[in-house]
């Protein structure tokens, strides 16, 4: 796009496409008075900023408004189709996709399996992530920018990804350049707890809150910060990455190394509860079904009642032990749970870490289940896709539609 100059009519016009198609997309359908009136745009410019925008593809006629006096209103709408966003949540064992529109419309979903080793060469990730791309949209266009997130964090400084020793094959030089020459268009590559903060503070619980943390716990633990609004990831990627927190009670990395559970993961993590549940004779496959089995025992009021209650309440302390030292620190408006376990704990085990945060450190943030449905991994993706790419399409008459997928 070319530079736009202060005061020109294109910077002028510019404005008033950007505001119009943002109108549209959190209003419409709208008819030409309706978009004038709310974009304070005389009739004249609001049927020219249209036509602009229907010539370049990002504004197309969604039918007409009946029944009303005068003549029948056309009514316009975004054109869903002028740009489409992707978002990967990956695993060691899969890759999970989905595909939205430029209205945020999630139009079609893949999943992947990754059972073995990735191979450790550039080739082997950025063909896994191209067949889940293809898998997920066979007949769409290829998508204008891809995120993804994984269980580590990229470092800014030299571009590799961190905390990430259990997801082979990724620890390669310029991996958003690679990943970018290979799947043909823009790539992120973001924390998948991060992703799920930014979906909590755009659709769940935290929504209205500048000072949040999100704590994700299940086989894995992590966290997510967000401060003044912002999302925050320090100066390697690594902020929230509790899991390798020292913690009072669990081995460090200098005893068992860092490859071992340690610090706050080895205190509170899926196979510590897991351990603690079964010392009180409650089972479950999984950390989030031993958590749910044992809430509905301790709530059950049966034989095994007591030993629930006993053992959620240990866990609790666990859990809030970590959360403790990063609420001193922080000092939040709200701290937010979510990942398998503890949404698995619902209302019975949030109240046990609330309580327990509380006793422990002077802030007594509310501490709140989220509310994010589905995978927040990829709602998450999506918005921060979604925020780039339909910044590029507001700022430009330019349709931006590109091919298939190679």
């Amino acid at each position: 796009m070319s530079q736009l100059v202060p005061g020109t009519p294109s910077l002028l016009r510019a404005i008033n496409d950007r505001a119009a198609l943002q109108v549209l997309l959190d209003r419409g359908p709208l008819t030409r008075p309706e978009l004038g009136a709310l974009t304070g745009l005389s009739k004249p410019t609001a049927s020219q900023l249209l036509s602009r925008l229907q010539e370049a593809g990002l504004v197309v006629l969604d039918g007409i408004r009946e029944g009303l006096p005068g003549r029948t209103a056309e009514l316009y709408r975004i054109n869903a189709a002028a740009a489409h966003v992707a978002a990967l949540d990956v695993t060691p064992a899969r890759i999970a996709v989905a595909v939205a529109d430029l209205t945020g419309t999630v139009v079609a979903e893949h999943r992947l399996a990754t059972p073995g080793r990735a191979a450790g060469d550039p080739k082997g990730v950025v063909a896994k992530v191209r067949a889940a791309l293809a898998g997920a949209g066979p007949g769409l266009p290829r998508p204008n920018r891809v995120v993804i997130g994984i269980q580590g964090a990229l470092d800014p400084g030299t571009g590799r990804l961190g905390y990430a020793a259990h997801i082979p094959g990724w620890h390669m030089p310029d991996l958003l350049g690679r990943l970018r020459d290979g799947v043909g268009v823009p790539v992120d590559v973001e924390n998948d707890v991060n992703l799920v903060a930014l979906a909590e503070q755009a659709h769940g619980t935290a929504r209205g809150h500048r000072d949040f943390v999100l704590l994700w716990a299940d086989a894995g633990i992590g966290s997510a910060l967000v401060l003044g609004g912002r999302l925050h990831r320090g100066a390697t990627g690594g902020a929230g990455e509790v899991g390798y927190m020292p913690a009072v009670g669990a081995p460090t990395a200098r005893e068992v190394g860092e490859g071992a559970d340690h610090g706050y993961q080895a205190l509170s993590g899926g196979p510590a509860v897991l351990r603690v549940l079964r010392e009180h004779g409650l089972r479950g496959a999984t950390p989030a079904v031993a958590v749910r089995h044992a809430v509905r025992a301790a709530d059950g009021g049966g034989r095994l009642a007591p030993a629930a209650r006993e053992a959620l309440g240990e866990v609790a302390g666990r859990l809030a032990m970590g959360l403790a030292a990063v609420t001193a620190v922080v000092d939040p408006e709200l701290v937010v749970l979510s990942g398998g376990m503890l949404l698995a704990g619902g209302e019975t085990l949030r109240a046990l870490i609330e309580r327990e945060l509380h006793a422990l450190c002077l802030p007594n943030p509310p501490v709140r289940l989220s509310t994010v449905a589905g995978n927040p991994v990829l709602a998450g993706g999506l918005d921060l896709a979604l925020d780039a790419v339909r910044d590029e399409v507001f700022s430009s008459t330019k349709v931006l539609m590109t091919g298939a997928h190679g």
